[in-house]
């Protein structure tokens, strides 16, 4: 592949990472299947438009086991991809189907009681304040308290979690360093803590059930365990934190969206999906590869290629999407693609249109006077090649 060496649009750079969208248009218009450095180092394909990014995501051709291209490495990155996320069928169907236990629509629609009752205790804390930061006081600890009760960790070692997974995830924006090594060894060594007294005192939950069908046999094993946890953990809350602060971010920069929403606050379904495809949470697909050679796109791909999907560069592609720049609560409904598609859409999806539409529903309520607490273009966005979304999003409330 001839590599974009001087990148001449200004990929992963500061300014990318506060408004990718221009950088976008000028890919899906001039270079869809861009040749690209990541921030790590590895050189690779970024595809942009709809149509080639929902190919991607769907065709068998773009593998995701690293093993079949890396060999079966054992180092510590390794520990973490031993899921579903990172497999390729039949080994695909099997981890997803463990996870899968609980997240079926009925325990997730069983959930709404208490992610409602969790929510009003959050907000009643922050009722005699003028000012918080969304992000560290409602849109983080909202979905990591239910991921913990849903696995059975103790909701105290939350902060612990954050630490880990925003070093892991902000870790993608370059190389490995020994901070982001040093989290991954103390997520590791809680984790087999964690499973030796699950082993000891098995409960209802999650990681119960996992740990109980690895000893009947399901075929997983003790790094499959550690890899489908993670992902549970890491997923379970990044996508709604993300979420939350998004779209409460959109509302606030599009007062006669807001204003609409309060109006008719049956609208939140659909102001949920218009945040997931305005400003998606997730930046970028997890990583796949060519596992042959073949031409995609006019593009020769050969084995080993790394393909990433740039989620929200698609969702705004206007050959799928009326004025993709509008942010429109009132949009028929759409084909985003934030939560991926094929065989590898998140797991979790449900749960964090459930938790995004309940935190939003009743933020609203609360505070209905809430307006940022800076201008939008002094907020800081996180690094890295997965997510997307804002360090702190200070708020007045009165």
């Amino acid at each position: 592949m001839t590599l974009d060496r001087a990148n001449k649009f200004g990929l992963f750079t500061e300014q990318f990472t506060q408004n990718p969208y221009p950088t976008y248009e000028k890919l899906r218009e001039g270079d869809p299947v861009h040749a690209v450095r990541f921030p790590d180092g590895q050189n690779g394909w970024m595809v942009t438009r709809y149509k080639d990014a929902e190919e991607v995501l769907k065709d068998p051709r773009f593998i995701k086991d690293m093993s079949k291209i890396y060999g079966d490495s054992m180092d510590m990155l390794s520990v973490f991809t031993q899921n579903m996320l990172f497999s390729d069928p039949p080994d695909h169907k099997r981890l997803r189907g463990l996870a899968q236990k609980a997240f079926t629509p009925k325990m997730i629609s069983g959930m709404r009681g208490r992610i409602q009752e969790i929510t009003d205790e959050l907000l009643t804390e922050m009722e005699d304040r003028d000012q918080i930061d969304l992000i560290d006081e409602f849109a983080f600890p909202l979905p990591i308290i239910v991921i913990c009760e849903i696995l059975g960790v103790p909701s105290a070692d939350r902060d612990k979690f954050r630490l880990w997974s925003n070093s892991m995830i902000e870790g993608t924006s370059g190389e490995l360093g020994a901070t982001v090594y040093q989290h991954m060894n103390e997520f590791v060594q809680y984790l087999g803590q964690w499973f030796a007294t699950v082993r000891e005192q098995p409960g209802d939950d999650l990681i119960s059930s996992l740990i109980q069908a690895e000893e009947e046999g399901d075929h997983l094993s003790e790094r499959e365990l550690y890899g489908v946890v993670t992902l549970l953990i890491i997923a379970g809350h990044e996508t709604t934190v993300n979420l939350i602060g998004n779209t409460v971010l959109s509302l606030l920069e599009n007062p006669e969206q807001r204003k609409l929403l309060e109006q008719q606050p049956e609208l939140i379904n659909q102001a949920i999906e218009e945040s997931l495809r305005f400003n998606g949470p997730v930046e970028f697909s997890t990583s796949r590869w060519a596992g042959e050679d073949f031409e995609f796109q006019g593009r020769e791909m050969k084995k080993g290629d790394l393909v990433v999907v740039s989620l929200n560069s698609a969702n705004h592609d206007p050959n799928k999407f009326v004025e993709p720049e509008l942010f429109d609560i009132k949009r028929e409904k759409s084909p985003h693609l934030a939560f991926g598609k094929g065989i590898h859409m998140c797991l979790g999806a449900p749960l964090a249109r459930l938790e995004g539409e309940i935190a939003i529903a009743s933020l609203l309520t609360h505070f209905p006077q809430m307006k940022l607490a800076v201008e939008s273009s002094e907020l800081k966005w996180r690094p890295g090649m997965i997510v997307r979304g804002v360090k702190e999003l200070p708020l007045l409330l009165q």
